[in-house]
């Protein structure tokens, strides 16, 4: 495996497998890697020659101070992980390398970022926009991979990917969760044994909801027992729980066309975000 931290020699690498007519697949990641990070890793090597996984906390798409240096920073362990896992380049730049200096770049999607998660991360996805261009730029992969956990975003980059014009072909990858139904997440490492089993409750929550929806339940009683079953695991604080179409991210009305729940909240200082289509 290939390791590179400066961007120079990363293209210079790739420029000559493409000359050789070698596909590359792209999984954009902070590191602290799990094995949802490793099913997209998966996915790029069934349908590339090459697969190139970037590790670099962004600190552009952070809006919280507490929450960036927090964040864990694991890049031997997931060295070893992707080695295991027959990644064939990691990209581990510096912020130096990625930010010469201070960015005035700020992307505006529309709607797409008011809403959610752009409600309660003013920012964050102008970070995540503005990071994601920048690996497009460097790699210039032939397909790049994202986790459905992170579902808005996934809609965020789609429109980038339009209105920029990149020929890129953009892959969702669904859910991995653990045994106990909890997404998993690099977030995950921040909890203690109590709080990880307290997280399950927004899984527990998507379920709950799914059902009731299928069976001609509106959404207003819906999102209050949603509320109450937060509520009644300790230190758990529910944000948001919506229900949206799964195109433009508007409110659903009805379960016949394709949607999706979504939710975030806090289990202690931990933030977690989950999804689940309603076919």
């Amino acid at each position: 495996m290939e390791i590179f931290n400066e961007i120079k020699p990363l293209r210079a690498f790739l420029t000559a497998q493409k000359k050789l007519g070698r596909s590359i697949g792209l999984v954009p990641t902070m590191g602290a890697l799990h094995h949802g990070h490793l099913e997209l890793i998966r996915s790029s090597r069934k349908e590339n020659d090459l697969t190139v996984c970037s590790i670099y906390v962004n600190p552009t798409q952070f809006n919280n101070a507490n929450d960036l240096e927090k964040y864990p920073r694991t890049l031997a362990t997931d060295t070893a992980l992707l080695t295991e896992a027959g990644c064939d380049v990691i990209f581990a730049p510096a912020n130096t390398e990625m930010y010469a200096s201070p960015s005035q770049l700020h992307f505006d999607m529309g709607h797409l970022d008011k809403i959610l998660e752009g409600e309660f991360r003013p920012g964050h996805f102008s970070g995540v926009a503005l990071v994601v261009s920048k690996l497009f730029n460097i790699v210039a992969p032939t397909r790049a991979y994202f986790g459905q956990k992170d579902f808005q975003q996934y809609k965020v980059i789609t429109h980038l990917v339009n209105e920029l014009m990149f020929d890129i072909e953009l892959k969702s990858v669904p859910i991995v969760r653990e045994a106990s139904g909890l997404a998993m997440s690099s977030r995950n490492q921040r909890l203690n044994h109590e709080e990880t089993g307290y997280a399950t409750v927004f899984y527990r929550s998507l379920l709950l909801a799914k059902d009731l929806l299928n069976k001609g339940e509106s959404i207003i009683p819906v999102r209050e027992k949603v509320k109450q079953l937060c509520e009644s695991f300790p230190a758990v604080r529910l944000e948001y729980f919506e229900w949206v179409d799964t195109v433009n991210l508007k409110p659903a009305e009805n379960v016949s066309s394709q949607t999706i729940l979504l939710i975030a909240g806090y289990v202690g200082e931990v933030r977690l975000i989950d999804n689940l289509i309603v076919e």
